[in-house]
């Protein structure tokens, strides 16, 4: 049990001490995904065991040969059924991908595997992860380890389930409007929704250019989370907006010791409500922030409602991604189809004024960057909600004002670009992890993985995970 928690960090160092060896662990991880899986679902498809522990005793020979295996070397990953790895199905979560091989990994997947990680299988993923809770028509619907009942968010879900779950110690998450932040929120985890670029995208068969969808990790510590960043990130070929590499190691700025900062608070961003028991939490993290010396101030931040203008966006570019392929609408969800329709109706018009929106959006965030270095807000107005949706449109039972709903809080900065990381802020009456959200302005990712670990020394929820 204790193994099963631990962080990514730790395993990896105890590995590279040969105080734990590769197969040990993988023979522990199959054994607590063959007991838990049929009741979580987080993984859809697995490479097969006698392959896994090959690749295990490999890593482990190669430690005893004292070859550099990487910092990862041993340790089992998940792959989001959205992102290609070699012998595995991309489904996309679709039955029109139901049968799809990719024939190369992902960027992210390649680089984690030459850092030393194992990719054991896919998890689970909303089709084409176009909503918040993570169900579709080939592989069904993923639960919650705080509450079978309940969904662990989504898209990236079947991530969120696994390391929550103690499946796995990483899984890869993507973020196009929230879903690297709303699982995290929902299943106490720490997640990142990087600056775009920053991790490369793709490669894919047409280049997006929405400028919205991101990696990002996806993890049970910051530290976790900074190591990831240090075997992922830097330029590819592949995608012409990937950043380049920082110039240090987030591994290692996060020793350091933030200045003392100012952060705006707002429960709204303006249009937003989050429960009592969400805002009593989220302000409660503030106030150990404050305990740190940093300065917290309730601002009335208002900025526009973006929902319409991020959907007709990401639904135009996600025709453009699927219309080769779209023989039979029937094999769709029909929760996805509204989307397509959005996307037909849209005109170059249309897209005009989501820029335009988009510019005032960034002018807002440019002022409330020039007086606080961060931005806090609760991740979610809810805790996870019933496991197979829908999405909760009412707060203590009154409507919400937003076609967002209860999400309200993330797809702004995905719109935006700029960095987010939700971590956690603590627990619900009836002990469901809430999300404390902290935005950056671009390309700092430093400063919230600083802070980050710097509140998690003082709010530690290291020993705290669900008892399945």
């Amino acid at each position: 049990m204790e193994m099963a928690f631990a962080s990514a960090t730790d395993l990896a160092a105890r590995i590279r001490e040969h105080d734990l060896s590769p197969a040990e662990l993988m023979r522990a991880t199959l054994d607590r995904i063959a007991s838990l899986n049929p009741h979580l679902n987080a993984f859809v498809s697995m490479r097969p065991a006698d392959q896994l522990m090959a690749d295990a005793k490999d890593i482990e020979a190669r430690l005893l040969r004292r070859e550099d295996v990487g910092p990862l070397a041993g340790l089992p990953l998940g792959v989001k059924d959205l992102e290609d790895a070699v012998g595995l199905p991309n489904t996309h979560g679709s039955l029109l991908f139901k049968d799809h091989y990719p024939e190369r990994d992902a960027i992210q997947v390649e680089r984690l595997k030459r850092a030393g990680a194992i990719v054991i299988g896919k998890t689970n993923t909303p089709e084409f992860g176009h909503t918040a809770f993570t169900t579709n028509r080939v592989y069904g619907t993923t639960r919650n380890p705080w509450n079978l009942e309940r969904t662990p968010g989504g898209s990236s879900g079947g991530s969120a389930a696994a390391i929550a779950g103690g499946l796995v110690p990483l899984a890869t998450a993507s973020d196009g409007g929230g879903s690297v932040r709303i699982p995290a929120s929902y299943t106490g985890l720490v997640g990142l929704k990087p600056t775009q670029g920053r991790i490369p995208w793709g490669p894919e068969e047409m280049l997006r250019c929405s400028a919205t969808i991101v990696s990002g990790p996806l993890t049970r510590s910051v530290s976790d989370a900074a190591l990831w960043l240090d075997v992922t990130v830097g330029p590819h070929p592949a995608d012409p907006f990937s950043l380049p590499q920082p110039g240090y190691s987030y591994a290692e700025i996060i020793k350091q010791q933030p200045p003392a900062l100012r952060v705006a608070y707002t429960a709204s961003l303006g249009y937003a409500r989050p429960e009592t028991q969400v805002r009593r939490e989220v302000e409660s993290a503030l106030r150990a922030l404050e305990g740190l010396g940093h300065r917290v101030e309730l601002v009335p931040f208002s900025i526009p409602d973006v929902v319409l203008e991020w959907i007709c966006l990401m639904s135009s570019e996600d025709l453009g991604v699927i219309a080769p392929y779209l023989k039979d609408e029937s094999l769709l969800d029909p929760g996805y189809l509204p989307g397509l329709d959005i996307a037909r109706h849209t005109t170059p018009v249309d897209l005009g004024h989501v820029q335009r929106v988009r510019t005032q959006l960034l002018r807002s965030l440019e002022q409330l960057f020039s007086e606080y270095d961060l931005l806090a807000t609760p991740t979610t107005a809810t805790v996870a909600f019933d496991a197979a949706g829908p999405l909760p449109f009412q707060v203590e039972g009154k409507s919400v004002d937003t076609p967002g709903g209860a999400l309200a809080f993330t797809y702004p900065f995905n719109f935006s670009g700029n960095p987010a990381i939700s971590l956690r802020a603590g627990f619900s009456d009836d002990r469901l992890p809430v999300g404390l959200q902290l935005v950056a302005p671009r390309l700092r990712e430093d400063l919230l993985l600083q802070v980050a670990h710097h509140y998690e020394q003082v709010r530690p929820w290291h020993g705290d995970w669900p008892a399945l």
